[in-house]
């Protein structure tokens, strides 16, 4: 439970810091952030896996970048399914995927994967 906490956070600050960087990408409130965050969960628990899987021959193709694409539309969902987050095209979508990744990635090294090392 604590690692969804975490998670969450995680990908809150990762979206927050999007809205800051990103032209494009806006929350109208926290309450819209956090709700963000929340759906951005769900979507990658469950849509993104399709989507991965259904991109695979193109994410070969273009050694992995069509991914960032990927991401991308899973935010542009995120967006459309919620009033107060805004992302703007696709290229806004691609910065906020970076972002989210980027802050996502360094969260993940300060934190460790959960496992222990014995």
């Amino acid at each position: 439970m604590l690692r969804f906490i975490v998670q969450f956070l995680v990908t809150a600050a990762g979206l927050w810091l999007a809205s800051a960087i990103v032209p494009g990408v806006g929350f109208t409130d926290t309450p819209s952030l956090l709700l963000a965050a929340v759906l951005l969960g769900l979507v990658n628990a469950f849509v993104r896996p399709i989507l991965v899987v259904l991109t695979f021959p193109i994410t070969v193709v273009t050694l992995g970048l069509f991914l960032l694409v990927v991401n991308a539309a899973t935010i542009g969902l995120v967006a459309m399914l919620l009033g107060g987050f805004v992302v703007d095209g696709l290229g806004a979508g691609i910065g906020a995927a970076i972002v989210t990744g980027i802050v996502s990635w360094i969260a993940g090294a300060f934190i460790g994967d959960g496992k222990s090392k014995d």
